[in-house]
C-alpha cells in the first residue's frame, strides 16, 4: 500500500470514529505547498458534510486523531480548509524499504495490458531531408512508444511515406530541367539532401516565373493559371497516376535516394519502424473508398468531376476528396491508409503524431471515417504538437531556410565535445569512451530540450542553452546520474550488498532525504499521467526535479562520510535508487545516461 492509500484509510477511520459517519465520498490529497510545513495536504472541504463543523475545526479534529491514534503523522498544521501533514519518518523508511524495489519498477511489460497501439511518425514527404520540425515529431513519437510499452501495451511503430503527388513532382521536374544527370554519387551529397535541393530550385524558378508574368500585367491568380512550370508539374502527376514508364522510373530512382538518406538519419537516432505504408500503394484504394462514399450519398460530385463532402452541418466546410483530373489529395490516401491499418492490425488505438497545422485535416479525416461507418474511427487520436522555431524565426522548406536534422545533430555533438572538454569532464576516458560520451550528451541535450516542452506548445530551440550543464537540460540530468555512479563506485559495495542492507524503522530522516523519497514515490504516477495525456514532458520535468533534489541532498549532506554506518548505508541506497529512476525515466525519453564523466 502506498503512502496516500495509508492516509486515505486512516482518514476514513477518523471520520467514522469522530463523527460516527460512514463517509463514502472522495478523499483528496495534494502535495503541501512549499511555504507550509508538511508533505501531504488533505483537502477538508468535501468532508464538512460528515463533520457538520467548519473547515478549521474539522481539520484540527482529523489532524489530532491522526497524530494520536496512528503512527502516520509526526505533526500537522491547518491553513483554512487544508490540513498539512508531516509524514512520520517510519512511514517514509517503510515505504522506501518495502515499496520502492531495486529493479525495473517503472516498467510493467510483464503485466501486458492486452492492448495494441500504433504510433505513426515521422511520416515525411520524399521531396526533402528531415529537419528540426521532424526531430520534434520523432522524439515525441519514440518517447510515447516507450511510455506505452512501460504501461504494458503492445506498440507498433508505423511510418506513412507521402511518396507521390504534387510536391514530389516538383522535385522530379527540377531534376529534369536543372539536374544534368546528378546523383548522390556524382555530387557526394546524401540522397535526401540532393532531392531537397531540387525542390528548392523548383520553388525559386516558379517564384521567378510568377513575378515575370505579373510584370506583364497578370494578376497573381492569372499568373498561377498560366505558369508553364505548374502545368508541367500537373502533367507529371497525371502521368505518374497513369503509370507512365519513364515517369515511374525517375520517381523510383529519386525516392530510393531519399529513403537511403532517411535511413542514415534514423540509424543515428536509433529509430526502426515495424510497418511502412506508402501513399503510392494506397491512392487507388482511396479512390475506391470515394466511389463507396458517392454511392452512399456521403460525397457529392461537382460539374468539373471533382468530388467533395459537405461538413457544414458539423461546423466545418466543404472538403475536396478527389480532384477534377481524377488525382488523389492527401485526405484520400489517409482514408485508405486508416482502412489498411485496421485490416492489418485490428488496433485498440491508432495515434497520429503530426504538427498542429494539420489539426483541421484530422478533424475532417476522423469525421469522414465515422460517416463512412468505420467502427475503428472512435479509436483514432491526433497527437498535435506546436511548431519549433529558432531565434532567427520560422523555417520554410521551399525557401531552403530549414535547419537540417543531420547538420543539427552533428552540431550538437560538436558542441557537447567542446563544452565537455572545456569543463574537464572527460578525464580518465579513452578516446572511444569520450566520443561515445559526446554523442549521448549531444543527442541527449537535443532530445531533452525538445521533450521538456508540452507538445501542444510552440517552442523556441536554442542549441547553446540546451547543452548547459547547470540548466534545465539533459546534460544536467546526465551529469547527475554520472555523479551518483561515482559515489556508488567509491562506496566499494556490490549492488547485492547495497540491496541487502536493512534500515531500521526508527531511523531518523533528514528533510533532504524525505524530499528524495517523496520524489521517488511519484514516479509510477507520473508515467501513468504521461500515458493518459500523451505527454512525455511530464516525465522530462519530473526527472529534472528529482535531479535537482538529489544535487541539493548531495551538497548539503555527506554520503560516504555520514555520521554513522547505518546513515551511510541508507544514503548509498537512496543514491542508488535515485540513479535507477533517473536512468529509467531518461530511457522513457530515449535518452542514454553515462556511467562516468
Amino acid at each position: 500500500m502506498d503512502i496516500l492509500q495509508q492516509y486515505t484509510e486512516a482518514v476514513k477511520e477518523a471520520l467514522s470514529e469522530l463523527y460516527t459517519n460512514n463517509y463514502i465520498g472522495e478523499i483528496s490529497f495534494q502535495k503541501t505547498r512549499k511555504e507550509f510545513e508538511g508533505e501531504v495536504t488533505l483537502v477538508v472541504f468535501p468532508l464538512l458534510k460528515a463533520s457538520g463543523k467548519n473547515p478549521e475545526v474539522t481539520a484540527n479534529d482529523i489532524g489530532t486523531y491522526l497524530q494520536t491514534k496512528t503512527n502516520l503523522v509526526k505533526g500537522f498544521n491547518v491553513v483554512k480548509g487544508f490540513l498539512n501533514l508531516s509524514v512520520a519518518d517510519s512511514v517514509w523508511v517503510n515505504y522506501f524499504s518495502s515499496t520502492l524495489p531495486y529493479d525495473g519498477y517503472a516498467f510493467e511489460n510483464s503485466n501486458s495490458s492486452g492492448l495494441s497501439v500504433m504510433i505513426e511518425y515521422p511520416s515525411p514527404n520524399t521531396n526533402k531531408p528531415l529537419h528540426l520540425g521532424h526531430l520534434r515529431n520523432i522524439f515525441l513519437g519514440s518517447s510515447l512508444a516507450e511510455i506505452l510499452k512501460a504501461r504494458g501495451h503492445k506498440v507498433i511503430h508505423a511510418c506513412l511515406y507521402n511518396d507521390r503527388g504534387t510536391n514530389i513532382s516538383k522535385s522530379m521536374l527540377a531534376w529534369k530541367l536543372f539536374g544534368k544527370g546528378a546523383t548522390p554519387e556524382s555530387t557526394g551529397k546524401k540522397g535526401d539532401k540532393l532531392v531537397g535541393d531540387f525542390y528548392v530550385q523548383y520553388s525559386n524558378a516558379y517564384k521567378k516565373e510568377i513575378d515575370e508574368l505579373k510584370q506583364k500585367g497578370l494578376s497573381e491568380e492569372e499568373a498561377e493559371k498560366q505558369s508553364s512550370l505548374a502545368k508541367q508539374v500537373n502533367n507529371l502527376t497525371v502521368a505518374w497516376e497513369n503509370n507512365d514508364t519513364e515517369v515511374r522510373k525517375l520517381w523510383k530512382t529519386m525516392n530510393s535516394w531519399v529513403y537511403e538518406g532517411f535511413d542514415k538519419t534514423y540509424n543515428t537516432l536509433g529509430i526502426k519502424t515495424d510497418k511502412n505504408y506508402y501513399e503510392s500503394d494506397v491512392f487507388d484504394l482511396g479512390k475506391e473508398t470515394v466511389k463507396e462514399g458517392l454511392a452512399k450519398g456521403i460525397f457529392y460530385q461537382k460539374e468539373d468531376s471533382s468530388v467533395w463532402i459537405d461538413l457544414t452541418a458539423d461546423g466545418l466546410d466543404h472538403k475536396l476528396v478527389l480532384r477534377s483530373n481524377g488525382t488523389s489529395v492527401y485526405i484520400t490516401q489517409d482514408i485508405a491508409t486508416a482502412n489498411e491499418k485496421d485490416r492489418d492490425f485490428k488496433l485498440d488505438k491508432s495515434i497520429y503524431v503530426v504538427g498542429n497545422e494539420q489539426d483541421y485535416h484530422f478533424k475532417v479525416l476522423f469525421l469522414i471515417l465515422k460517416k463512412l461507418g468505420r467502427k475503428y474511427a472512435d479509436n483514432l487520436y491526433h497527437l498535435s504538437y506546436g511548431m519549433v522555431e529558432l531565434p532567427t524565426g520560422k523555417m520554410k522548406s521551399r525557401e531552403g531556410t530549414v535547419v537540417d536534422a543531420d547538420d543539427l545533430i552533428e552540431g550538437m555533438i560538436d558542441t557537447a565535445r567542446e563544452t565537455t572538454t572545456e569543463l574537464g569532464k572527460t578525464e580518465g576516458l579513452t578516446e572511444t569512451e569520450a566520443n561515445h560520451l559526446y554523442k549521448i550528451l549531444g543527442l541527449g541535450a537535443l532530445r531533452y530540450f525538445i521533450l521538456k516542452v508540452d507538445p501542444k506548445k510552440k517552442m523556441l530551440f536554442d542549441p547553446a542553452e540546451s547543452i548547459d550543464f547547470n540548466g534545465h537540460t539533459g546534460p544536467f540530468i546526465q551529469y547527475t546520474h554520472a555523479r551518483i555512479q561515482s559515489v556508488i563506485r567509491k562506496a566499494k559495495l556490490s549492488i547485492d550488498e547495497i540491496k541487502a542492507t536493512g534500515i531500521a524503522a526508527a531511523y531518523t530522516l533528514h528533510q533532504k532525504e524525505v524530499e528524495l523519497i517523496y520524489q521517488l514515490s511519484d514516479f509510477r504516477k507520473v508515467i501513468k499521467e504521461a500515458e493518459t495525456a500523451y505527454n512525455p514532458a511530464l516525465i522530462a520535468n519530473y526527472i529534472y526535479e528529482l535531479a535537482k533534489a538529489y544535487n541539493s541532498f548531495y551538497h548539503e549532506l555527506s554520503v560516504l562520510n555520514a555520521d554513522n554506518e547505518q546513515q551511510k548505508l541508507f544514503r548509498i541506497q537512496l543514491s542508488y535508487k535515485c540513479a535507477l529512476v533517473i536512468k529509467q525515466a531518461m530511457q522513457l525519453l530515449c535518452v542514454e545516461v553515462p556511467e562516468r564523466m
